[in-house]
């Protein structure tokens, strides 16, 4: 097991703008060191937020072409939703970079002519292609401890397939498409971003004798697991 390593900050904004600055860091490093970076981002409030902090770093001045962006999951509604996690990543940080429009690999759209299990096979034989580990995964939670779209008491990160769907989420829009639990598990190194006093029970029991009764609790990356906390939602553990 790895060790979890847990970054504290006053609030939301230092969460978000510690995150960015070690992911430039982190992506710098790894293009030094390997032909292909993939990366997976999140969703979420402080997910964009760390996202939009990345936008005033300099990763233009990186070999962008070998860097790879993926999504943990994403909301399964039109192409052009404000509720579409890559919009939301396009508006606050990708539309900045020099990035080929190949190397963002987006999930389907509920407009593209697929249902949502259509949808959840297609992307998972795309992925499953490539035959890549993630280097890193960024993670927000949920108040609940879901991370992605994998909530408590559902089963479909269960699934083997790489992707699976999620037809009926506790958290609006119901139809979802995410990675399962095994493939966020083999990712390199995950790192979560949390933050708000909502949070604090969720990160209590994730860092309690029992874990994996959440879903936050049942991932950490294979090289390392990092955590960007806030005051409001470390309190119960740190007392921060």
């Amino acid at each position: 097991m790895v060790r979890p390593i847990v970054h504290r900050f006053k609030d939301a904004n230092g969460v978000a703008n510690g995150a960015a600055s070690d992911l430039f860091d982190f992506v710098t490093a790894r293009l030094s060191e390997q032909d292909r970076v993939d990366v997976a981002v999140t969703g979420g409030t402080v997910g964009i937020a760390t996202l939009a902090a990345a936008g005033l770093l300099e990763f233009n001045t990186l070999e962008l072409s070998r860097l790879h962006i993926w999504w943990g999951d994403e909301r399964f509604v039109a192409s052009d939703s404000d509720d579409r996690n890559a919009n939301q990543a396009h508006s606050a940080w990708l539309r900045e970079l020099n990035i080929p429009l190949e190397n963002l690999h987006s999930f389907p759209a509920s407009d593209e002519g697929l249902s949502l299990d259509e949808a959840a096979s297609k992307f998972a034989g795309r992925f499953d292609s490539v035959g890549i580990n993630f280097d890193l995964m960024l993670m927000g939670m949920g108040p609940d401890g879901h991370i992605a779209s994998l909530f408590p008491g559902k089963t479909a990160g269960e699934s083997t397939n790489s992707v699976v769907a999620e037809h009926d989420s506790p958290k609006p829009p119901p139809q979802r498409l995410s990675f399962n639990y095994a493939t966020i598990n083999n990712a390199k190194e995950i790192w979560f971003t949390v933050a708000g006093a909502d949070k604090a029970e969720a990160v209590s029991v994730v860092f309690g004798d029992e874990p994996t009764q959440l879903p936050a609790g049942r991932i950490m990356g294979k090289e390392k697991t990092v955590w960007y906390v806030d005051q409001t939602a470390g309190n119960l553990v740190w007392g921060c």
